[in-house]
């Protein structure tokens, strides 16, 4: 038989894993996968489990939110292993997974996984950390991972837009230097991402048609600090058109940016808190993971 590391995060989302987990394992198990189970108790536990046990693995399994999905890259890349990834979201936000449309019922993603395909992507290195699909800082990110999932599901795009809108007067903007290409921007923003992912806070979503998740780039966004109304209904427009033609945002790809920034103003990666950096570069690495799909 063929072996699995199958990471579970138990509190993952609203905890469903733990009602279907033996129903999940049966159905690697008919795969012909000889499962090895690690279930995650605090953070931390998974880059550590993957790191010492996915070499010589055939496959590396996680069940979790995008949390659990960025440690069990994290673990991979720090250990060097050149093996295959599943991925079973169930977190309170999926957006690897909304990009990638991998299936949200869990049994389904568990047969997706036996029966799927292959396919490499992209990784971020964000300093010296690993990240799957964002990196991003300022308003909307805060408002995009503390809106509840219930106002998300039920009100998408518009829950973004009020969220950010609540916090417009609350926030200092940052000053942000950025070298990419051969180009320098340097101005206050409010909001900024450094993604490979159609979807970013489970409610911004991009352009499918200007993401491509293993072309060797990210896509940037900065959004500057809009000075009146005019202009914050044309960013907001902007935002929900997905048509980021206007003077408050800008759009671009590039494989790799030099930020300069407070070191006081924190990020998040894949949702997850990063601290300050006053100078740090993040670079695109070209097909570094493979995932079946």
């Amino acid at each position: 038989m063929k072996s699995m590391l199958f990471i579970v995060n138990p509190n993952a989302g609203q905890k469903r894993v733990k009602r279907y987990l033996s129903e999940i394992i049966a159905v690697f198990n008919r795969g012909g996968y000889r499962v090895e189970v690690c279930v995650t108790s605090g953070q931390g536990d998974a880059i550590e489990t993957v790191k010492a046990l996915a070499p010589g693995k055939d496959l590396v399994v996680c069940a979790g939110g995008d949390g659990t999905f960025n440690e069990t890259i994290n673990g991979m890349l720090l250990s060097g292993a050149n093996v295959p990834m599943g991925y079973i979201p169930c977190g309170s936000t999926n957006d690897f997974a909304a990009s990638l449309k991998l299936p949200t019922n869990l049994l389904q993603a568990a047969r997706r996984i036996v029966e799927g395909t292959p396919v490499s992507f992209d990784a971020g290195l964000f300093g010296e950390r690993y990240f799957s699909y964002v990196a991003s800082f300022g308003a909307f990110t805060r408002a995009s991972y503390t809106t509840p999932q219930n106002v998300k599901n039920a009100l998408g795009h518009t829950a973004y837009v009020l969220s950010g809108i609540q916090e417009l007067s609350q926030i200092h903007k940052e000053h942000i230097r950025l070298e990419a290409e051969g180009y320098v921007i340097e101005d206050d923003f409010i909001f900024g991402a450094i993604s490979n992912s159609t979807s970013v806070g489970g409610v911004l979503t991009l352009d499918p048609s200007q993401v491509d998740m293993g072309d060797g780039m990210f896509e940037i966004m900065l959004v500057r600090a809009p000075r009146s109304l005019a202009e914050l209904s044309e960013c907001i427009k902007a935002i929900q058109s997905q048509k980021y033609n206007c003077a408050m945002i800008t759009f671009f790809s590039a494989n790799q940016v030099r930020i300069q920034a407070d070191p006081d103003m924190n990020w998040t990666l894949d949702g997850e808190k990063e601290p300050g950096h006053r100078d740090v570069t993040v670079t695109n690495l070209h097909h570094a993971i493979t995932i079946i799909k």
